[in-house]
């Protein structure tokens, strides 16, 4: 997504041209320097990637495959004559084959004059059923302490479970900003209930993200801020930083482990002594393969209260799984499972309700997606959430079913 169009096809440079496949045999240092080089490509670091593969032509002159990835770099930066010369190398010195001049001439006809950021466009419209749209109690009562005596109070119908359909509309436009990868954002959603107004929601995000590569370390860099609206007021402002690293671990196979850690503030503008600033670290492990792809995380988390909120302070952790595997034709399913669990540091409110809150929700997820062309697709989704707790008022089920069409281009 973050690459430019020319680099897009440089993954399939090395199984196209047997000289590159036999550089790959032969050097060792050299060959994990193109690795390196290629997965600069892959995560749009052009001009990272170019220094790599500089390294690589300086260790390995007839690295055929390294020359011709990094001519298509320096047309796709618009060094034009950089990459002429270069072209003109490949094609006097390694007499490439019908497949490789091809790729060249493709690159040649789009021009070489300028760099060009790539943008992407993401439209979704989803209709759906909510179960339990206001996080209703799955009681109809709660056993309260006044003065020292347990007192029974009915719930009211408005911290009860309420049903109702929804229409859910999102945007999403991503643009590269520079040459080496780094990136913006803009993300909007807004979700209308048929009936439950109140409960509209709508949400706008934007953010920044930028990688960088020491050695065979990768690392990204990413900051965030948002608004929250519900009903017909500003409910929430978000701000994020967040930093991931990719250390090189010795692991089997197509697996890779990412460790990421981020500080969330939250402000909430229509509730006082709610506000909080999150703090999380977590590891992930992610296997993909051509028809498959996993997921595994697991972190930890720590919660500090703004003000005096009820409960204070928490501390807590999550853990998720995710598959996502091609089914019959070009079918995609897909299942996740994410669990989270906070532990408060006081009484709830004391004299009221004495318990210090223990909260553990989890979320079951399945989905299949059809795509109906190049650009859209359907999807079809299935969302559980049961959040149990010590305070039985706050223990609650819900289930969400969404039928959504999906548009993806430039």
């Amino acid at each position: 997504m973050k690459a430019s169009l020319s680099a897009a096809l440089l993954a399939t440079v090395a199984l196209l041209y047997p000289f590159s496949l036999q550089a790959q045999e032969d050097a060792g240092e050299n060959q994990q320097l193109y690795r390196q080089a290629l997965q600069s490509i892959a995560e749009g670091r052009n001009t990272d990637a170019s220094e790599t593969l500089r390294q690589v032509i300086e260790g390995e002159p007839l690295h055929a495959g390294a020359w011709l990835d990094l001519a298509l770099i320096q047309c796709a930066l618009g060094h034009e004559q950089e990459a002429e010369r270069m072209f003109e190398v490949i094609r006097s010195r390694f007499n490439p084959s019908p497949g490789i001049m091809q790729l060249i001439t493709e690159a040649r006809s789009n021009g070489c004059a300028r760099w060009r950021p790539n943008a992407q466009l993401a439209f979704s419209l989803g209709r759906g059923i909510d179960q339990n749209v206001n996080q209703g109690s799955s009681i109809g009562s709660y056993t309260a302490n006044s003065s020292g005596v347990p007192v029974e109070l009915p719930l009211t119908a408005d911290f009860l479970p309420k049903h109702d359909q929804y229409t859910l509309l999102t945007a999403d436009y991503l643009r590269d900003l520079t040459p080496n990868g780094t990136s913006g954002y803009i993300q909007l959603q807004s979700r209308r209930y048929d009936r439950l107004g109140q409960y509209n929601s709508s949400s706008l995000f934007a953010g920044l993200d930028t990688p960088w590569r020491f050695g065979r370390w990768t690392l990204h860099g990413a900051a965030s801020v948002g608004l929250i609206t519900l009903g017909t007021q500003l409910y929430q402002r978000q701000s994020q930083i967040q930093g991931r690293v990719g250390p090189p671990l010795p692991l089997p196979g197509s697996m890779q482990f990412n460790l990421t850690t981020a500080l969330t503030h939250v402000e909430y503008l229509t509730q006082d002594n709610f506000n909080s600033n999150t703090a999380e670290i977590k590891g992930q492990f992610n296997y993909r393969l051509e028809d498959n792809s996993a997921s595994m995380t697991f972190g930890r988390l720590a919660d500090h209260a703004g003000s005096a909120r009820p409960g204070g302070n928490r501390e807590g952790w999550v853990t998720s799984a995710q598959w996502r595997r091609r089914l019959a034709g070009e079918t995609t399913g897909e299942l996740s499972y994410t669990q989270q669990v906070w532990d408060s540091s006081k009484a709830y409110s004391p004299g009221f309700i004495d318990q210090i809150r223990h909260q553990n929700t989890q979320v079951w997820r399945a989905a299949l997606t059809y795509p109906l062309s190049n650009t859209q697709s359907l999807q079809l989704e299935a969302r559980q959430v049961r959040n149990k707790e010590n305070i039985s008022i706050f223990h609650y089920n819900d289930r969400q079913l969404q039928l959504t069409w999906q548009w993806q281009g430039l």
